[in-house]
């Protein structure tokens, strides 16, 4: 951290440490897609545009996403050291090339909320093993529900049966034309098992699906599963939504996302994603309709109560400065 002497009146001890919360963010992968700027007034969020996958996110929807979780991180990270975080999305021409800028409000307590969120930023995991059989109680849907609303999102809890075999068919419908794709098929095996500070380890990779699993799931060249045993039959599915479209939505949507997880997180909940219906565009649009048309869908997420899993790797935090 000798490149900045204090940011935002913090010392670079300090600031390597928020830099550190904001990237244990989740990504498509992975593949930690951000970087910041530092400057003694501000943190600027930068998207890496090297890390993003033109076959499975060929839009930047879900780096953009992931950014926003990265930033939601670093608010949370910046009110653990005392500061009130003052955002500013897109900041144009006062900050070219930026995702978001970070600013000084003040000073602020600590509420217990926000408390337990912060602790739970660094246990929070993408979780691709089975389930347990247990159903997620209603209260915690609602906790999780409150949480996107929060940042301006919408969570849809998908519980109608008619609801989740549409939902099902469409995540099978994009897996299967994922699966036809080469360059998919390509950035999945570039970003899995051997890579040493990001992409999915084979520690992290789950089970290896079967196709008499309800729910299409990748494969991150996972361990065989034992005979006869089969991914959870009912998990909770629910989709995240924004209000609008666009980039700027999608940054927004991706500070609810992390608000979700966490909360989740602090709830005992594991949480892993089903994102094949919102990247192949055609699907995303059958499934747009299908929830009215009002929202836009920008994730698919699996939840339920499960077995702990290890963390997946992290780049060091000078990787992430520009």
């Amino acid at each position: 951290m000798n490149r900045v002497d204090e940011v935002l009146g913090l010392a670079g001890a300090e600031v390597a440490d928020v830099i550190a919360t904001a990237a244990l963010a989740p990504s498509v992968h992975n593949t930690q897609p951000w970087r910041f700027r530092l400057a003694s007034d501000r943190i600027e969020l930068h998207p890496d545009l090297d890390r993003h996958l033109p076959a499975t996110d060929p839009e930047n929807r879900e780096l953009r996403l992931s950014c926003g979780a990265a930033l939601f991180n670093t608010r949370l990270a910046l009110r653990a050291h005392g500061v009130k975080p003052l955002v500013t999305l897109l900041p144009g021409s006062d900050a070219p090339g930026a995702l978001a800028t970070v600013r000084r409000g003040g000073s602020r307590e600590l509420d217990e909320e926000t408390r337990q969120l912060i602790r739970a930023v660094p246990v929070r995991r993408s979780n691709r093993k089975p389930f347990r059989d247990v159903p997620v109680p209603a209260g915690h849907r609602q906790a999780l529900v409150r949480a996107a609303e929060r940042e301006r999102s919408w969570l849809h809890v998908v519980t109608d049966h008619e609801d989740r075999a549409r939902l099902q068919r469409l995540v099978a419908k994009a897996h299967g034309v994922q699966a036809q794709d080469p360059r998919v098929r390509a950035e999945l095996g570039a970003w899995t098992g051997t890579r040493v500070d990001d992409g999915v380890p084979a520690a992290s990779a789950g089970i290896r699906p079967a196709p008499q699993d309800e729910w299409a799931l990748r494969d991150f060249h996972a361990a065989e599963r034992l005979p006869g045993k089969d991914y959870e039959s009912d998990p909770l599915v629910v989709v995240l939504c924004s209000f609008y479209d666009g980039p700027l939505a999608e940054l927004q949507t991706g500070q609810a996302l992390q608000r979700v997880l966490l909360t989740a997180t602090t709830l005992g909940l594991s949480v892993s994603f089903m994102s094949q219906a919102i990247e192949v565009r055609s699907v995303r649009e059958e499934l747009r309709r299908s929830l009215g048309g009002g929202v836009v869908p920008q994730t698919v997420l699996r939840i339920g109560f499960g077995s702990p899993v290890p963390p997946t790797p992290r780049r060091a935090v000078t990787d992430f400065l520009l």
